[in-house]
């Protein structure tokens, strides 16, 4: 959501020798007040990438879009849990049919209280430290603290969801985010699409960034 569409396929090319994967919003304008990518996008992405493509779902009607990726094989479907009263079993049941890997997503205030029922079922739980449906927005340190409580769940039961974490990840909240512990970063416009024109010195920047600040170096 967060790239240079003008520099689409310059920026693709670049991340797919730098990037783990990819991470596509799409917003209905509904569950968000927002309208952002679609599963047309992951399609054109599919076109010079072969990086697995994680879809965010930000829609208040997760069953319409679920098939819709589950057509194009999107590798993973992230779902908020917000919206899923009376869908989860089915929809999570729908994904691992397919052979793709179902997701949730937490906005700051939602306690991962709300998914235990399915925990043992998910491959990743997302932690949105921002207010979902615009990028640049405040960073919510608190909603860290769901990070851990994540690490320490998946450690006591054996459960095999990795941990994603989605909001403003950039120099400034780099060390903290760290310390927390996710498997996986969502970078964005303030953590590496807007520090630079040219995608090879933004990414040479956010590295930067993140080892001044975690004292780490990423290979």
């Amino acid at each position: 959501m967060t790239m240079d569409l003008d520099k689409f396929k310059e920026q693709i090319l670049f991340l797919n020798e730098h990037a783990d994967s990819y991470h596509v919003d799409i917003m209905d304008g509904h569950y968000v007040p927002n309208i952002s990518l679609s599963p047309w996008f992951i399609q054109e992405i599919r076109k010079i990438s072969t990086l697995p493509i994680s879809a965010h779902l930000m829609v208040t009607e997760p069953a319409f879009w679920v098939q819709q990726l589950i057509d194009i094989n999107c590798e993973w479907i992230c779902m908020h849990a917000e919206v899923l009263d009376g869908l989860a079993f089915r929809l999570i049941d729908q994904i691992h049919d397919a052979g793709l890997k179902a997701g949730i997503v937490l906005n700051p205030e939602t306690p991962v209280q709300m998914i235990l029922p399915y925990i043992d079922l998910l491959d990743k739980v997302t932690i949105m430290t921002v207010d979902p449906g615009f990028a640049g927005q405040r960073f919510i340190e608190g909603a860290l603290d769901k990070i851990v409580e994540l690490r320490e769940l998946r450690e006591q039961h054996g459960y095999q969801y990795v941990i994603e974490m989605d909001g403003s990840s950039n120099r400034r909240s780099f060390k903290r985010i760290d310390e927390a512990g996710p498997d996986i970063y969502i970078v964005g416009r303030s953590g590496l699409f807007g520090l630079d024109d040219s995608i090879e010195t933004s990414w040479e920047i956010m590295m930067t960034d993140y080892q001044e600040m975690t004292g780490k170096v990423l290979v």
